[in-house]
């Protein structure tokens, strides 16, 4: 404990001089002079942002801010590696399920209140952040400490992801056999899609798809975020398609109604379940109400709904509420159980994954 403390201490000094020296070097270019600039991560894609400019030896001593590369690095088999984790870890179920030593980690804050000195504390030779981290990104860079800052908002950003963190933990191999298994669930989606569009009459249409955010059945996914993706894969369209927003954006009944969503999904998490949905007097002419199209996605896993490497389960868990006569829903539980199995060496109780 002492150790830490004054390991804590040097680093708090550390911190102090890079920041000095920014302070320092954004007064000294404001007024024309030249200065150097402190180390920072290289621009790589779309999804992680930014990377170390020199990838070195596979990681050893891993810190990941982020529950959803967290998970990243159960699927990539890179438990043991671990030194600090995002907080809340207690909250997230695939952890005591898959890896239940990432609950006696150390904590390292969360994209609000990121712990700087104690992730550093923690001498980890790779941190792992969300994009809202990059400046803090930065300043570890500064402090010649290997980081990888991600947003993976879409199912290729993902897949990219996943690509980065095995390069720079040597777990390529794995990472392919993650992205070959997404690969033969993606044909097989494609195919459902197909013979659905095939035994489809004249009038019939895609059926729009709504997810509502987890406070609010009117808080409407956006076709920039990662859950539009998902509708798509599954063989749907975004019934708010037309919504301009970044992120979770709030909308009105009235917009609601006028979207009339063929399928509600609510998500994981959501404050709200698909019951109030149903009893909302307001909704009642909406035809995912009136031909009882409301559905739930499982919670006792992982947020299905979100990028995380069993987010393609979220896709096919919405294929067959789309298309259950081309894939029975027994059928979706068989194979949700072989990913965990394969991939987090898990073995789930299918009789959780309802809908």
């Amino acid at each position: 404990m002492a150790k830490l403390r004054s390991m804590k201490k040097r680093i708090s000094a550390v911190l102090a001089v890079i920041m000095a020296a920014a302070v320092f070097t954004g007064c000294a270019a404001s007024g024309g002079a030249t200065t150097a600039e402190t180390p920072k991560a290289a621009e790589v894609s779309e999804s992680t942002g930014k990377d170390s400019t020199e990838a070195g030896e596979p990681a050893q001593r891993i810190v990941s801010g982020y529950y959803i590369t967290s998970s990243a690095c159960i699927a990539l088999g890179l438990q043991d590696r671990m030194v600090g984790i995002e907080a809340k870890a207690a909250s997230r179920p695939v952890y005591k399920l898959a890896a239940p030593e990432f609950l006696d980690l150390p904590s390292v804050g969360t994209a609000k209140e990121f712990d700087l000195e104690g992730c550093a504390a923690l001498e980890p030779d790779l941190v792992i952040l969300p994009k809202k981290l990059s400046e803090q990104a930065d300043i570890l860079e500064g402090m010649n400490i290997r980081t990888l800052v991600v947003n993976p908002e879409s199912m290729e950003a993902l897949k990219e992801t996943i690509r980065e963190i095995a390069a720079l933990t040597g777990t390529e191999g794995q990472a392919e056999k993650l992205l070959g298994w997404y690969a033969q669930k993606e044909e097989k989606l494609a195919d459902i899609l197909e013979g659905a569009s095939s035994e489809k009459k004249p009038e019939e249409g895609v059926p729009s798809v709504y997810i509502a955010g987890t406070s609010s059945i009117l808080r409407a996914s956006t076709p920039q975020m990662y859950q539009s993706s998902l509708i798509e894969l599954a063989g749907g369209v975004n019934a708010a398609s037309d919504l301009k927003d970044n992120g979770w954006a709030d909308i009105s009944y009235e917009q609601l109604i006028a979207y009339n969503p063929d399928v509600i999904v609510v998500i994981p998490e959501a404050d709200y379940t698909k019951e109030d949905v149903m009893k909302d007097s307001r909704l009642t002419g909406v035809n995912a109400v009136k031909n009882g199209q409301v559905y739930e996605m499982p919670s006792s896993f992982e947020a299905w709904d979100s990028p995380v490497p069993s987010g393609i389960l979220g896709c096919m868990w919405l294929s067959s509420a789309l298309h259950e006569e081309l894939y029975p829903f027994d059928e979706f539980k068989e194979e949700a159980a072989e990913f965990y199995r394969g991939f987090y060496g898990a073995e789930i109780d299918r009789s959780l994954i309802t809908r």
